[in-house]
């Protein structure tokens, strides 16, 4: 490994170093497979397949909310103008949610 993996800065690439490292320069499901065994952060939903998702549901629009970085409990205290123009920042459609 170069130097850019020394994280700590203390001159060596320690196996912990190389290990993340490694992790963070996969690109695929496969590439971590080969180099780890696992699919590591690649095995996660794939939205396609993913058959109970229903937009309608207060559960899967916290996901969509937090997923854009914004939190329920935060926008819930806001005034409906603020809110709108938070949600339309993050690219979400505001019609889309209830509060």
């Amino acid at each position: 490994m170069d130097d850019c993996m020394d994280f700590d800065g203390n001159g060596t690439v320690d196996p912990a170093e190389e290990f993340w490292g490694e992790e963070m320069l996969c690109g695929s499901r496969e590439e971590h497979n080969a180099l780890f065994g696992d699919d590591g952060d690649f095995g996660g939903i794939e939205w396609e397949d993913h058959d109970d998702f229903d937009e309608d549901s207060e559960e899967d629009s916290d996901f969509e909310l937090e997923s854009a970085g914004l939190f329920r409990e935060d926008l819930e205290f806001m005034d409906e103008d603020e809110r709108r123009e938070v949600l339309e920042e993050a690219g979400l459609d505001p019609e889309e949610f209830e509060f």
